[in-house]
């Protein structure tokens, strides 16, 4: 890989170039019951969310993950009803998760085809403004500072994913371009999700900060080789809610990673510095979605405002 210039924190610590896995996602258009993700909020929150209930307290502004899993295209969803920010999840009439066709399980297909859908039509929204059909991208991430290996789902909404470069911060399909030609994917570096303060709705961009440390990696490695992973990316945040809940886990220590990262969900005791070593790359395995998946029953709950999706 190249020498790194595109990173905000130059790191005083030693730290591991990682050989990615998931590269090819780029140029391209954990298990049990315990199910995570992390919301996104118009009071420029990220809050915890395990089973359906937050867990300690919020990270306010930025938050540093590694993306370790991502679908190839965004996914895309519609609601017939009015969105009600007090309802219970429910599935949507009509999704899709490669944004081609309707998955088999939607109940009110639109069209055999998002191409030629007709809530796929700017000004079909409601009070005629954007598309009813929205785009989302949901990753499956891990928590930079937590040394737990736990995996969450962010569901990055139309208005994350198409917005225009301020200053090194990207919308994120712009964001895996501009790491594309710099010669690192996304599954090699820290990325800073970071509030856009001027924005009405919950609109993030993205910014890379490092490399990895040789234990974030490792922990990355373990997560791809968890096929439970790739749920973060197929299932929609109801399905994710839905899950049946279970004890939480003790908080365990976090281990400081190169410039003080740590578990920005306050629930680290004591920090223990990170001695990254070099090691060998892993090969790139051939990027394929399962079959079993792609069906997957979900539900998506709004957050809590609508945004306007871009063509």
């Amino acid at each position: 890989m190249s020498n790194i210039t595109i990173f905000e924190e130059p790191s005083s610590v030693p730290t591991v170039q990682r050989e990615s896995r998931r590269m090819d996602r780029m140029s391209s258009g954990s298990g049990g019951s315990t199910m995570r993700r992390i919301q996104l909020s118009n009071g420029r929150t990220f809050k915890r969310v395990i089973n359906g209930e937050q867990i300690g307290k919020a990270a306010t502004d930025t938050l540093d993950v590694i993306i370790v899993d991502w679908l190839v295209e965004p996914s895309r969803k519609f609601y017939a009803a009015a969105y009600d920010k007090d309802a219970k999840a429910t599935l949507p009439d009509c999704w899709s998760n490669d944004g081609v066709a309707p998955e088999a399980g939607a109940s009110n297909k639109q069209s055999k085809a998002c191409a030629s859908c007709p809530k796929n039509v700017k000004g079909s929204g409601s009070g005629g403004k954007g598309k009813a059909c929205r785009y989302e991208r949901r990753l499956a991430v891990l928590v930079a500072g937590d040394p737990s290996g736990d995996i969450y789902q962010i569901a990055i909404p139309g208005a994350s994913l198409f917005s225009d470069n301020d200053g090194n911060v990207y919308g994120f399909e712009g964001y895996k371009k501009f790491m594309l030609a710099s010669k690192h994917a996304l599954d090699t570096v820290v990325t800073r999700l970071i509030y856009d303060t001027e924005a009405d709705t919950a609109k993030v961009g993205f910014k890379p900060i490092r490399h990895l440390t040789e234990m974030e990696a490792s922990l990355v490695d373990a997560a791809q080789d968890d096929p439970a992973t790739e749920k973060y990316t197929m299932l929609t945040v109801g399905a994710v809610d839905s899950a049946k809940a279970i004890a939480a886990p003790a908080p365990v220590a976090a281990i400081a990673a190169p410039t003080a990262s740590v578990n920005p969900f306050g629930d680290d005791e004591d920090e223990v510095p990170a001695t990254p070593v070099k090691r060998a790359a892993k090969p790139k395995p051939t990027a394929e979605v399962k079959p079993e998946l792609a069906s997957v029953l979900g539900a998506w709950l709004e957050e809590e405002t609508e945004e306007d999706d871009f063509a």
